[in-house]
């Protein structure tokens, strides 16, 4: 079922919420500002569901969030080194909206436009597809990119987000989901036990302003070993922070195994309390591993007060400032150009046990 309410207004245009549930109960909230997941109601072992995604209550707390909250980020998500690349023989400079970096498509990315909106109904559950139009020299970048974004919550318990994108000059695309997920509740204190899976061998370690080095790293005996299943907290303290502004936590690309291009498994996340668990496929060569570091009592949904490690974000993606690396072996290249199509597929599968 997919309903649709008012969500007040930004930029002069009216928002709205969207609501899909499936038949067993399941619902997940979407709003075209920011192309935004604000909610997704999902059941334990014993069928009682909680909202297990961070988020805020109202547009005009999601206007002036700077945590990314379920949100679409790009043109290009991550960090490009020093707000700058290169592109067939031109510099393009970028807004530095994180250190010395430009991060997340910079001060005024996607996550902070009105998306058009075009409520679907398919086979499998319903869905909505959002479309923007980012204009040529929108935050420094090249070329007008046409972005749509299908959600979908399916009847096997899969929100399902299919992103495509096309542009009349060569850019850079890399756009990625920003959701924070507790799978005990959004409420309910932090992931530090929650059990992750990471299906990755190797791992792109960074900098002291977490730009990568260019190495593919194993992960073999280091604290980025998820190989198996293992609590998120229980090497999180260990951590070396990076440098003078790392708060401490997982912040860090890691390089998926499998073929890029081909959906396969990325993750699995597993909450012993509730017996929730999230497995996430991707046809993305890299996800990012991100704890919540930078939250310390952040306001959100229902009067909840997230802590620091609150939530834990798995953003599918090409790997951190690979514009910048892409001549390297390994490295992925974001790199899009007039008649190809970027396309990018994550699935999050909820169940219980």
């Amino acid at each position: 079922m997919l309903s649709d309410t008012d969500y007040g207004e930004a930029d002069g245009r009216r928002v709205r919420l969207y609501t899909l549930t499936n038949a067993a109960g399941m619902r997940a909230g979407i709003t075209n500002f920011g192309a935004t997941v604000t909610e997704l109601w999902a059941p334990d072992r014993d069928g009682r569901h909680a909202d297990v995604v961070l988020g805020y209550d109202t547009l005009d707390e999601y206007r002036r969030g700077e945590c990314y909250f379920g949100c679409m980020v790009g043109r290009c998500a991550n960090r490009i080194a020093r707000g700058r690349f290169d592109l067939d023989g031109e510099r393009f400079t970028l807004a530095a909206n994180n250190g010395p970096n430009h991060l997340h498509g910079g001060v005024r990315g996607f996550s902070k436009v009105v998306w058009d909106a075009e409520p679907l109904r398919l086979g499998d559950g319903d869905s909505v597809r959002m479309t923007y139009r980012s204009r040529a020299g929108e935050e420094g970048y090249p070329g007008t990119v046409e972005v749509s974004v299908q959600f979908a919550l399916t009847e096997a318990g899969e929100l399902r987000i299919e992103i495509e994108a096309e542009t009349d000059a060569p850019t850079v695309v890399n756009i990625a989901h920003h959701g924070y997920w507790n799978l005990g509740g959004h409420e309910s204190g932090t992931i530090r036990e929650h059990e992750l899976t990471l299906h990755a061998d190797r791992y792109t370690p960074v900098d002291a302003t977490f730009i990568p080095t260019g190495e593919l790293a194993p992960v073999e005996g280091t604290p980025f070993d998820f190989r198996e299943p293992t609590p998120i907290g229980r090497r999180l303290d260990a951590l070396a922070r990076v440098g003078p502004t790392d708060p401490g936590g997982y912040d860090v690309n890691y390089v998926l195994n499998g073929e890029p291009r081909r959906l396969r498994a990325a993750a699995r996340v597993r909450d012993a309390r509730s017996g929730r668990v999230m497995e996430i496929r991707t046809d993305q060569p890299g996800v990012q591993l991100y704890s919540g570091n930078y939250l310390a009592g952040e306001p959100g949904k229902g009067g909840a007060r997230y802590p620091k490690h609150a939530g834990l974000c798995l953003e599918t993606q090409h790997f951190p400032d690979a514009v910048n690396r892409r001549a390297l072996p390994g490295w992925p290249d974001p790199v899009l150009r007039p008649g190809q199509r970027y396309r990018h597929t994550m699935v999050h599968a909820f169940s219980a046990r």
